[in-house]
């Protein structure tokens, strides 16, 4: 189907999450939970994408001014579902299906969501029911005795007896937009609650003699929303539950999927293996043969394959990216910031950080090191405590180190300095001139001996 309006549902207050975030701003796994109903509706190929806002308005439409092709309607003040649905309307074709959505229920899947549009057929009121053993608080699904749909009564308007049905309205429906705008025009609040309820429109189907048909389904994640940090965190671990056997199933070893996060993309090749407590972040690609230690945080990253990614290492490229070649060797404990690219068979040891600078091939920074704004080439050894100094205090300069060079332990190379081919730098030196090819460079005060000194003795106070 290609006319298939998405309304998403937004505008509540949250009141129960005790947060002056709006709710549907809440994260889960890295993202809004608006977001993921707006990337669902995307896998529908929903033509356009409608969200009512209400609560927070302005806080939630900045958010969507940067979804391309989300628009968005306000609900004010608040009178129920109907009345949002009364908002949207005007706007909605009436050649297309509406598919209405909830904005704090963010695991829906893609294949529900097109088995009900299916049992619409563009012709019918379709409703998404849950069968579950624990129904309270619900909209309850009343069948006939041909067990044809006939109602939804809310859970503060049904009788004991309604009560004890288990199939409830999970708030997701499916219906001919022509159809919905007449209902919605019937709509009356004469209930319990003074508000205008969007489960209404199932009586005046029936009464229209419009089939109301029900896609039945047991996996109450998929439909359960979020109305407390409690049932965010439950929903947080459904989720990493979900990312988890779906890698397993594409061949990923998992030390323990019941510990590790995905807050972003994650992409892996073959025969990728994670150790536990790693969280992923952004936009990572593992490529084949990855391995990565226990406790790592990488974001916004490619890593080639055969690299070995050791314990507790930090890979951050936020927007730049990091970049890593086929087998190289980073950590325990390293740290890669934005602008970090390093090519095949790099080392980068325990306690080394490189931001902006590229590690050629076989390069090597194994201990207590900074690399920043440098190029450094084929086979450096780049020594241990060794430091670029690349800011002057007001400006950013570059440091290049050409291929085979040797720096000492300790020493500072003071940017912009380029250290030619073949060089070495002795322990300890400051370099801040270029180096020619071939060379010893040794830059540091002479070191003096005096014999028979004696240690000034502390005076008695």
């Amino acid at each position: 189907m290609s006319n298939i309006d998405v309304v998403i549902m937004a505008a509540g207050k949250g009141t129960r999450m005790n947060s002056s975030m709006p709710k549907v701003l809440h994260r889960l796994g890295g993202r809004a939970l608006l977001q993921h109903v707006i990337e669902t509706a995307g896998h529908i190929q929903a033509r356009r994408v409608l969200v009512i806002t209400g609560h927070q308005a302005e806080q939630v439409e900045a958010v969507l001014a940067t979804q391309p092709g989300v628009a968005s309607v306000r609900q004010m003040p608040q009178l129920g579902t109907g009345h949002a649905m009364q908002q949207a309307i005007p706007v909605l074709q009436d050649d297309g299906v509406t598919l209405v959505l909830s904005g704090d229920v963010p695991l829906i899947q893609a294949d529900t969501l097109q088995a009900l549009l299916q049992l619409c057929d563009a012709k019918h009121l379709a409703l998404l029911t849950l069968q579950t053993p624990t129904p309270g608080g619900y909209g309850r699904i009343l069948r006939g005795p041909a067990q044809q749909v006939t109602a939804i009564v809310e859970d503060k308007d049904a009788t004991d007896e309604q009560r004890r049905i288990q199939e409830i309205y999970s708030g997701i429906m499916a219906v001919p937009t022509h159809l919905l705008r007449a209902w919605l025009a019937r709509l009356d609040n004469r209930n319990a609650q003074g508000e205008f309820y969007l489960t209404d429109v199932v009586k005046f189907a029936v009464a229209d003699g419009n089939e109301v048909k029900a896609h039945c389904i047991d996996q109450a994640w998929q439909v359960e929303g979020v109305n407390t940090p409690v049932q965010l965190a439950a929903l947080e671990c459904a989720y990493q539950h979900l990312q988890a056997n779906r890698l397993m199933q594409q061949g990923v070893r998992l030390a323990d999927p019941a510990r590790f996060d995905v807050r972003g993309d994650l992409v892996c090749d073959r025969d990728v293996e994670i150790d536990i407590n790693c969280v992923f972040e952004g936009k990572v690609h593992l490529g084949e043969g990855v391995r990565i230690g226990a406790n790592c945080v990488i974001a916004n990253a490619d890593i080639g394959a055969g690299t070995h990614i050791l314990p507790f290492t930090h890979i951050d490229g936020e927007t730049q990216g990091v970049q890593i070649g086929h087998g190289a060797r980073i950590g325990p404990f390293a740290r890669l910031r934005p602008g970090a690219t390093l090519g095949d068979d790099v080392h980068i040891g325990n306690f080394v950080e490189v931001k902006n600078s590229s590690l050629a091939k076989g390069a090597k920074a194994n201990h207590l090191a900074y690399v920043g704004d440098a190029q450094v080439g084929e086979r450096v050894n780049y020594g241990a405590g060794v430091i670029t100094a690349n800011y002057d205090g007001a400006n950013k300069h570059q440091t290049l180190i050409e291929a085979d060079v040797h720096v000492g332990s300790n020493s500072v190379l003071v940017a912009p300095v380029t250290l030619g081919a073949g060089g070495t730098i002795g322990a300890g030196s400051v370099v801040t001139k270029d180096t020619p090819p071939g060379s010893l460079t040794v830059a540091r005060g002479k070191q003096v001996s005096i014999p028979n000194w004696q240690r000034p003795d502390k005076k008695n106070k």
